[in-house]
C-alpha cells in the first residue's frame, strides 16, 4: 500500500470494484446490495464496534477495532453511493449546520 491518501470518491470506487468482483450487484445475488440491506449491515457492523468496549473503556485490540471501523466505512460509502447521495457534500453541509448548533445548554 502506498502513502497516497484516497478521496471519498476513490474509496467508493474501490468498494464498488470489490462488490462487483464478488457478484453482489447481480440480480440473483444472495447478498443483494439494496439500500435497506446495506443499512441493516451498517447497523450490525456498528454494533460490533460496541463489543470492543462491552466491559471497559480500554481498546484491547486496535487492529480488530480498525477492521470493524473499516467495515462500517465501506457499508456507509456503499449505502450513500447506491442511494445517490454525495457523502462528501452532505458531510460538509452537516459540519456547517453543527457549527451553528449549541449543545449542553440548560433550558
Amino acid at each position: 500500500m502506498d502513502d497516497k491518501r484516497l478521496t471519498i470518491a476513490e474509496l467508493t470506487a474501490r468498494m464498488h470494484e470489490l462488490v462487483k468482483s464478488k457478484g453482489w450487484y447481480e440480480a440473483d445475488s444472495k447478498r443483494s446490495q439494496t439500500p435497506r440491506n446495506l443499512a441493516v449491515s451498517l447497523s450490525i457492523e456498528a454494533a460490533e464496534i460496541l463489543e470492543h468496549f462491552q466491559f471497559g473503556e480500554e481498546i484491547k485490540d486496535r487492529d480488530e477495532l480498525g477492521s470493524e471501523l473499516a467495515d462500517v466505512t465501506l457499508y456507509l460509502l456503499q449505502l450513500a453511493s447506491v442511494s445517490g447521495i454525495d457523502l462528501e457534500e452532505v458531510v460538509l453541509k452537516k459540519i456547517e449546520v453543527n457549527k451553528t448548533r449549541e449543545w449542553d445548554v440548560e433550558n
